[in-house]
């Protein structure tokens, strides 16, 4: 059965609410469309109970899903089409509905598997990115597999570790920054403007760029 856009947009609130602010439940007060809770209880996605909502087992993973596909939506319009914003926030909205089963696994393909949206909140994953698929069309891919002379834009930075992080920005190295790989061994060297760095794999692996 085809959830509505309604019934797609609370499940993505009870999953910010419930699964990534730890509160357990959401108040039935909060979420105020009675026809969408009613559609949602009846998919066994919700139990209502004491004017407090929760998610089953079958909701949290439908819940996932729906914000998988709305920060993904983010991320192909803010690295592929360059939208900022409010532009690239309605824009995703409208999209996100359209993803249906296995266009959202392509999509994350596509994008080089991002582990966080624009607004650096995390993406769940899917079976695609589990098996770290790749297609040969990939838009969003490392710079380690960037070939040497080639010209990319870089996309987004992907890791955790704030050390890193803080040596990517030391060198320049930033969204839409223009940047051309030199070589790849013994280490990662590119030019960025006028400068050129070199750098181990592990950096490189970290950031992501679009073909240009």
């Amino acid at each position: 059965m085809t959830l509505s856009d309604g019934a797609e947009e609370i499940l993505e609130k009870l999953w910010v609410d419930i699964v990534e602010g730890e509160a357990g439940y959401c108040d039935i007060e909060a979420l105020k469309d009675a026809d969408v809770l009613a559609e949602l209880a009846e998919l066994n996605y919700i139990d209502i109970a004491d004017k407090r909502v929760t998610l089953t087992p079958e909701g949290k993973l439908e819940s996932a899903n729906c914000v998988r596909r709305h920060r993904l939506a983010e991320r192909l319009f803010a690295d592929v089409l360059d939208l900022k914003g409010r532009a690239m926030d309605e824009t995703s909205c409208r999209f996100e509905h359209l993803l249906h089963k296995g266009l959202d696994e392509n999509i994350c393909t596509l994008l080089g598997h991002p582990k966080r949206c624009p607004h650096g909140k995390a993406i769940p994953e899917g079976r695609c990115c589990k098996g770290t698929k790749k297609l040969p069309g990939m838009l969003i891919r490392s710079l380690t597999e960037l070939e040497v002379n080639q010209k990319a834009k870089i996309s987004h930075l992907q890791t955790q570790n704030h050390e890193l992080i803080k040596k990517i920005i030391a060198i320049g190295a930033l969204p839409n920054t223009d940047i051309t790989l030199v070589q790849k061994f013994p280490s990662y060297v590119f030019n960025i403007g006028k400068s050129q760095f070199a750098v181990d794999k592990e950096l490189a692996s970290c950031i992501y760029i679009r073909i240009v």
